[in-house]
């Protein structure tokens, strides 16, 4: 366990290093004035105005509608994918349910899969449709962190920023090189990076076998870099060509953590006061090391219905120990705790394991974390998400203590109240509306492998994955039927879209305040004790909202373990 806890300190004490690196990079690609010759030259391609100051309606508008023409863009080619060259196995179009999963997963940042990624897509999809969403939705996410940063850092202020400018920065300044380094960094490690479609090798048993290769090490540079997620293989990070090595398991996890702790940075140096970025950073962390406790504990652990059977499930000098069943031996126990907290705090959905076959309060984490959506977050949008709880919180103390509650010395005030809570209810009415649906569609136990608890958990996680636009998924779930494909491509839309715009709004309300001075009865929101109060808020609301549908799954899964039941 010793050696473990080592792993875990040294990969987090490297993540928290790297947000002075990436901190004050982010915080100049929102602030430096000027613009380079590759982005003169974007602007003028797409016929935009840089130095348009926009209000947050017009920001909103720019990204939902220029999001709209890129997924429609994908949409098309995935439908006419048998019609266009350069695929030598000749893989069929998707169907039009799984063509508007695909697109709608891929653009709001979720990288649901419904399909087989080397049995489905060419080369070309891979790269011009899924490797493109993946770009283009990361950078979204950012640039609509800059703009909610911008709006609340000004005061009288009609606009917060200008979304072609931080959608063209985060694309070129950060995400293009970082992938470029780090894809390099892949294939030195293994991974293939070729137009090929296949390759034919002879086994060690003298079999001729194919495997499918393409440019895989591109699209998992930006598949973690961007918090997606999205699979080359279906078997996606437990994949050898997605994940040959223990040092790609790790520079995944710490590529799922860099932009959405660095923006803590971004966010302090921004408002000129590095201290509430670093109450945030700390919520971040509390949260993330409660739950990385809790999955490494449960599946150290093991199983106690082994027990019994005589099967030894200590961990030794040469037995890893614990439950490994769905999970690589060359990461073991501690790498697969670490990736599966991270990629759903992140909301990746990238897995180096099959999380249906985690212990029940092993499973229990990754649902948790993507049910509450703030624990770091994914790219841009974890850091709006964790100061909507924050608004809420100051709206809450406020109240207790009968003053106007006051965030970054603004009031706020009922109509910012009013979208805050849009956003809240939003995500939770999305997870728990379509598991309502589904589990009263007879059609549901059709798709599902497991009954029970573990086939409602498979369902809530589904929606839920979908929602909180990670994308990962319970083992034994068939969600490519046009029932599932059609509700899950929406609770991704509602997740993405619905919680962003809000909060976009409440930037830009905030932007056209005046600061009002601090006075005796004002809540610092910069201290450990606003720490505290977040993160406690966050788990109550959270707690409240979801208790009855977890109750319904992993933790019954949980006490029907203890009690030798099987399930």
């Amino acid at each position: 366990m010793g050696y473990d806890l080592n792993q875990f300190i040294v990969v987090l004490a490297i993540m928290t290093g790297l947000v002075f690196v990436a901190g004050p990079w982010l915080t100049r690609i929102f602030t430096a004035p000027g613009h380079n010759i590759i982005e003169r030259g974007t602007y003028r391609l797409l016929g935009v105005d840089p130095a348009e100051a926009m209000s947050w309606k017009r920001y909103g508008a720019v990204l939902l509608l220029s999001n709209a023409a890129m997924m429609l863009l994908g949409y098309l080619i995935l439908r006419i994918q048998q019609l266009l060259p350069g695929d030598s196995l000749g893989r069929s179009s998707q169907t039009p349910d799984l063509a508007f999963n695909t697109v709608a997963s891929f653009i709001t940042n979720t990288n649901w899969q419904a399909y087989s990624g080397e049995t489905s897509l060419s080369n070309l999809s891979q790269m011009a449709v899924i490797t493109f969403l993946m770009t283009v939705s990361a950078a979204t996410g950012v640039a609509a962190a800059g703009g909610f940063i911008r709006g609340l850092s000004r005061k009288s202020a009609g606009d917060i920023g200008n979304y072609w400018v931080d959608f063209t920065r985060v694309t070129y300044r950060l995400l293009l090189p970082l992938c470029f380094v780090l894809a390099l960094i892949y294939v030195w490690q293994g991974m293939p990076q070729t137009l090929t479609a296949d390759t034919v090798v002879t086994t060690l048993e003298g079999a001729r076998q194919q495997l499918i290769i393409g440019p895989v090490a591109s699209l998992e540079t930006i598949k973690h870099i961007g918090t997606n997620g999205g699979g080359f293989f279906g078997m996606n990070a437990a994949h050898p060509f997605e994940n040959p090595t223990p040092l790609t398991n790790t520079l995944h996890i710490l590529s799922m953590l860099l932009i959405p702790s660095a923006l803590t940075y971004v966010f302090g140096s921004m408002i000129a006061n590095r201290k509430q970025g670093w109450s945030f950073f700390a919520a971040f962390f509390v949260m993330f090391l409660g739950f990385l406790a809790l999955v490494y504990g449960a599946e150290h652990a093991g199983n106690p219905m082994l027990s019994p059977l005589g099967i030894d499930q200590a961990q030794t000098a040469t037995l890893g120990g614990g439950n490994m069943e769905g999970k690589e031996l060359r990461f073991g126990i501690a790498q697969t705790s670490l990736f599966v907290t991270t990629t759903t705090a992140a909301t990746t959905g990238s897995v180096d394991s099959m999380h249906a076959s985690l212990t029940p309060l092993g499973g229990l984490v990754p649902i948790a974390q993507m049910m509450l959506n703030n624990v770091f977050g994914g790219d841009g949008v974890g850091l709006i998400n964790l100061v909507t709880y924050a608004i809420l919180t100051v709206f809450l103390v406020g109240m207790m203590i009968g003053r106007t509650p006051e965030f970054l010395g603004k009031k706020v005030e009922a109509r910012e109240m009013k979208f805050v809570m849009l956003a809240v209810l939003a995500h939770a009415f999305s997870i728990l509306g379509f598991t309502a649906l589904a589990c009263v569609m007879p059609s549901t136990v059709d798709s599902l492998a497991n009954m029970g608890p573990h086939g409602f958990s498979e369902v809530l996680y589904a929606y839920t994955s979908g929602t909180a636009n990670n994308g990962s998924a319970f083992a034994g779930f068939n969600a490519n039927t046009p029932f599932f494909n059609t509700t899950i491509g929406l609770a991704m839309l509602v997740g993405r879209y619905l919680t962003l715009l809000p909060m976009l709004a409440v930037a830009g309300v905030m932007a056209a305040k005046k600061t009002v001075p601090a006075g005796p009865g004002t809540l610092s929101t910069a201290t450990p004790l606003f720490t505290g109060l977040l993160v406690f808020v966050v788990l109550v609301v959270g707690g409240l909202t979801f208790l009855p549908a977890l109750a319904l799954g992993p933790i019954v899964e949980h006490l029907l373990m203890l009690s030798g039941t099987t399930f």
